[in-house]
């Protein structure tokens, strides 16, 4: 179903950074939220089109949504922070033009799935502690939260994704710090989930990072934040995008948009 159709364009911010921008070819009746989406590859691979197979695709053309894409700085060649500092360039752009773009302002959210789940994470926890421009949701999808070993994680052979490539990307990923990486750089460290925003996700109950995933939201629930996970039978890492018309990949996307049009919903404060 597309009720509105989708239009691509791309644009350079001031500092250089690619956006894809994802419209709606038709305006909804009333200005919908704003969401910038975060493509996955283990902080070290991926691109900006990845948006075009993701979750957040269909919120433009089913329901209206704008939606940005940034192809953030890779780890291969810009270890942390340069991929954080991208996204927080990219939601800047965000606020600052989303009556031009046709979205609400007062409603802007995050998402990405894996390595972008864990930048939607971390750029939550930034944007909170510099108290700039507030994300109302986030959507971090199967997200790559924790450098250290979980349940989970640990001796974790998966197709798609398992330990061996886990442990390489975060190496790559964290090579510049020296001691202890901050939340910033792995938001399972993070001490502090007051005033960040409610939270939606689903995970398969056997890939990689079922127990970091359960784990970030069971610490924003205790810290009194809305928050809600989903889990699925399987352990195939990015099931939704791999094989999406599985009957469990059905089951999770039909959620994950009930999530997002329940969250859309509601009144900004």
């Amino acid at each position: 179903m597309s009720k509105f159709g989708c239009k691509t364009t791309k644009i350079r911010t001031d500092k250089g950074l690619k956006l894809l921008i994802l419209r709606p070819k038709r305006s909804p009746e009333e200005p919908q939220p704003g969401l910038l989406w975060i493509h996955g590859g283990g902080y070290a691979t991926g691109m900006a089109s990845m948006v075009q197979i993701s979750r957040a695709k269909a919120l433009v053309k089913k329901y209206g949504a704008v939606v940005i894409s940034p192809a953030y700085r890779l780890a291969a060649r810009h270890p942390y922070p340069a991929a954080l500092e991208d996204c927080y360039e990219a939601l800047r752009y965000l606020a600052d033009h989303a009556t031009a773009l046709g979205c609400d302002p007062r409603r802007l959210m995050v998402g990405g799935e894996s390595a972008g789940g864990g930048l939607t994470a971390a750029l939550c926890m930034l944007a909170r502690d510099r108290g700039e421009i507030p994300i109302v949701w986030q959507f971090p999808l199967y997200p790559m939260l924790d450098d250290r070993d979980t349940a989970s994680s640990r001796r974790n052979h998966g197709f798609s994704w398992g330990s061996r490539r886990n442990h390489m990307a975060w190496k790559l990923y964290l090579r510049r710090i020296s001691g202890e990486p901050g939340p910033y750089a792995a938001p399972a460290r993070q001490q502090d989930y007051r005033g960040l925003p409610p939270a939606y996700t689903f995970v398969g109950d056997r890939e990689p990072f079922y127990c970091e995933t359960l784990d970030y939201v069971e610490k924003l629930r205790s810290a009194g934040i809305p928050a809600h996970v989903d889990v699925y039978p399987t352990g195939l890492h990015a099931f939704d995008l791999l094989l999406p018309f599985r009957k469990v990949s059905r089951a999770a996307i039909a959620a994950f948009e009930a999530n997002y049009l329940a969250a859309a919903k509601r009144q900004p404060e």
